[in-house]
């Protein structure tokens, strides 16, 4: 029986209320996000995305599911790679955040093996054994119930087919740690601030990171879900970590 309450942020909330909380924060932020994205790694987010596209083995006529796909940064390389003769299919809780998606795909000319779906990670609504790879890029520490969503990502995965998770982490040395705490507690909110005029959902995401299973409890989370062969690959120190499991 699940608990009462869950963690949004640092904050104890009730259960059932943290997904309507964390549409507020996407909802708000869905307009900036980009532009924070790219002020807030200095770039670097896109060398870790082009690392997770590389990863996936993802190949022409593939049936691809990005999860949480926000703006779209994967959804536009898959849908190149895959070509007419596969699929990208964008998910995301948020609505704001697929209108965005859309809206840059069709102003890079992205058209016509791409889909948009509204969906919760915990309960895909897609048939069994139906896509040959599932990513999720800074997602899946924003869903309440994780061990559900694994276990549904695994139920909609074609057998040898990969699950990738690419989430901030735990950066491995003390000192790294202790630059990172600094710059997502002071300098986030306050690029939150001037940036997109809201301190309180950036303030959130740094907490939301804290939160989140660190590698090796990520790892087992998958294993419990069913993957196999499951690996992950710190980048930038540890404070990004690729997860990568299969359905055999």
């Amino acid at each position: 029986m699940k608990d009462d309450t869950t963690h949004f942020g640092f904050e104890q909330v009730a259960y059932d209320d943290k997904v309507n909380k964390v549409a507020g924060v996407f909802h708000s932020v869905a307009a900036k996000y980009d532009v924070m994205n790219d002020l807030m790694s200095f770039g670097i987010h896109r060398v870790w995305k082009r690392y997770t596209i590389e990863m996936s083995g993802v190949r022409h006529g593939h049936n691809v599911l990005d999860l949480a796909g926000g703006t779209g940064d994967l959804a536009a390389k898959f849908a190149r790679i895959v070509g007419q003769e596969g699929s990208v299919t964008i998910a995301d809780i948020n609505d704001s955040m697929l209108k965005v998606g859309r809206e840059r795909l069709i102003d890079k000319g992205i058209a016509g093996n791409t889909q948009y779906v509204q969906a919760n990670a915990e309960c895909l609504p897609f048939p069994d054994n139906h896509f040959d790879a599932i990513t999720i890029a800074f997602g899946l520490r924003n869903v309440t119930d994780k061990d559900a969503a694994l276990r549904s990502m695994f139920r909609v995965l074609k057998p040898g087919a990969p699950l990738l998770v690419l989430e901030f982490s735990k950066p491995e040395s003390a000192l790294l740690g202790k630059i990172y705490d600094t710059y997502s507690f002071k300098l986030l909110p306050f690029m939150g601030k001037v940036i997109a005029d809201d301190p309180d959902s950036y303030r959130y995401l740094a907490e939301s990171i804290r939160m989140h299973p660190d590698q090796e409890t990520l790892k087992g989370m998958m294993v419990d879900a069913g993957f196999e062969k499951c690996e992950y690959f710190n980048l930038t120190g540890g404070v990004v970590a690729l997860h990568r499991g299969y359905k055999i």
